[in-house]
Parts: structure tokens; C-alpha cells; sequence
């Protein structure tokens, strides 16, 4: 029971914060991401300034499940400053809401970013990705 409310909690706090975090800044649009069986929609990002949010980059879209008949799973890669790439998934067949950050911890903030959607086909076929839309930031 603690760790349900403690969890409650948790998630509470986040989106306080992440009314706060959300006016500040500009956005600019993603371009439309996809590839066959996934699709990702209306993205935008941001880069944070450094006293903000880590000076994260900041993205948020719909996922999009385009073929939700083949039993397999869709997920988004960003990756930023040259490290490795960060998964997140989404549902299988359906679209989600998707909206993180990405920040290299050694730095105050970040300026380069790239992010791509992914199909996820399993052990025995390589998944298959959009394009990886490349973003540098007006620093």
C-alpha cells in the first residue's frame, strides 16, 4: 500500500511540475516521422535554456500503431549530445501521447538532438525506423 501511494504521489508532483514547464519556450514541429507500421504525429520540441529542465531537449507527439493487425510494437529513439539511444514504447495498436526530456547530465544544457520511430519486429527480423530527424540548437 505504500509503494501504490507513494507512487500516487509521484505521478501528482510530475504533473504539477509539468504544468510549469510546458509555457516556457518555443516550440517548433517535428516533421511527420514514419515507416511502415508506425507513424509519429503533431511532435514538436524544444531545447531548454540551461537553467530550465536541465536544459533538456523536449519533444512531445502521438505515436501511431499504423498497422495494428501485424502483432508488432511501436517505440520512439532520441538520442542527444552523442550518447546512446533512449526507447520509449508505445501501444500495440493503439496511438499514445507521448512527452519527455533528454539531457546529457555532464552539461547544462543540450544542443544537439535526434529522435526517429521505430517498428519493433521482433528477434528474428531487424525493426525498421523513419528517417532520423536531426535538431541543433540557436545557442
Amino acid at each position: 500500500m505504500k509503494k501504490v501511494l507513494t507512487g500516487v504521489m509521484a505521478a501528482a508532483a510530475l504533473l504539477a511540475g509539468a504544468g510549469a514547464v510546458w509555457g516556457a519556450g518555443d516550440w517548433a514541429n517535428i516533421p511527420r516521422l514514419n515507416s511502415g507500421g508506425v507513424l509519429f504525429l503533431e511532435g514538436e520540441s524544444r531545447f531548454n535554456p540551461a537553467g530550465q529542465n536541465h536544459g533538456a531537449f523536449e519533444w512531445k507527439g502521438k505515436l501511431k500503431d499504423a498497422a495494428p493487425g501485424d502483432g508488432h510494437n511501436v517505440y520512439m529513439q532520441v538520442r542527444v549530445e552523442g550518447h546512446t539511444w533512449v526507447r520509449y514504447n508505445g501501444k500495440q495498436g493503439k496511438t499514445v501521447l507521448l512527452h519527455h526530456s533528454n539531457w546529457d547530465g555532464a552539461q547544462r544544457y543540450t544542443t544537439r538532438a535526434e529522435i526517429r520511430a521505430c517498428r519493433d519486429r521482433g528477434s528474428l527480423h531487424p525493426d525498421n525506423c523513419s528517417h532520423t530527424a536531426k535538431f541543433l540548437a540557436a545557442r
